[in-house]
């Protein structure tokens, strides 16, 4: 059974920091690219960050210098350092892992920017 396990998700005031974190599991086939979506209320989901094993990271324009993803093959967990948050950045994150066989969804995790 394939499993997302996301935490790390919060209040915090603007200028703040929080760490996201994503464990997969059961995935049997090769995963290719780990990544972090966001929802705000009312918009379409966008890609925040994501990352090819071995690869360079893409990144929103809007987060660049502020987010940081990165990954643990080993553990199959991607990560997503987020300082000096704004209030825009408040959204429900998830995260995303690509396999050879399909894309696999966190159930999401709600990060709130307070002023």
């Amino acid at each position: 059974q394939v499993q997302l396990v996301e935490s790390g998700g919060g209040l915090v005031q603007a200028g703040g920091s929080l760490r996201l974190s994503c464990a997969a599991s059961g995935i049997s086939f090769g995963i290719r690219t780990m990544g972090w979506y966001r929802q705000a209320p009312g918009k379409e989901r966008t890609l925040v960050a994501a990352i090819i094993s071995g690869g360079r990271p893409n990144y929103l324009d809007s987060v660049k210098g502020r987010f940081t993803i990165s990954r643990d093959n080993a553990k199959n967990t991607v990560y997503l350092q987020m300082d000096n948050l704004k209030l825009e950045d408040t959204a429900v994150y998830y995260c995303s892992v690509a396999a050879s066989d399909r894309t696999y969804w966190g159930q999401g995790t709600r990060v709130t920017v307070s002023s």
